[in-house]
């Protein structure tokens, strides 16, 4: 399974910023995913969640962001969506995306995986 992150760069303090990233396998194709999320790494600071959606739309989100992002997922293309408007500098970081329990070719794959990651950098 391969995460295909996308979206990040510089924003000004108060701005907005949306974040993709798309699921795929090597061969055949995804059948479902039980959820996907993004977490991000802040300077010196350890991984944290942002938020995560579950295949039942159920979403969840990090005290820090909520109020000021939206998780989405468009299913047909596995792909999920990071919105996030009223940016701070402490929203600086790299974030990665994330999908847990990927069925793909009837296998359930029970494993985390993760994008390569995408800066963000909220600054003047």
């Amino acid at each position: 399974v391969q995460l295909q992150a996308s979206g990040g760069g510089l924003v000004q303090p108060g701005g907005s910023l949306r974040l993709s990233c798309a699921a795929s396998v090597t061969s055949g194709s995804i059948d479902s995913i039980n959820n996907m999320g993004w977490y991000r790494r802040a300077p010196g600071k350890q991984r944290d969640l942002v938020a995560q959606i579950f295949s039942s739309g159920t979403t969840d989100y990090a005290p820090s962001v909520k109020g000021r992002a939206t998780i989405s997922v468009d299913s047909t293309k596995n792909t999920v969506f990071l919105e996030m408007h009223s940016l701070k500098p402490e929203d600086t970081a790299v974030y990665y995306c994330n999908a847990y329990n990927v069925r793909a070719g009837g296998i359930l794959y029970s494993n985390n995986f993760w994008g390569q990651g995408t800066l963000v950098t909220v600054s003047r």
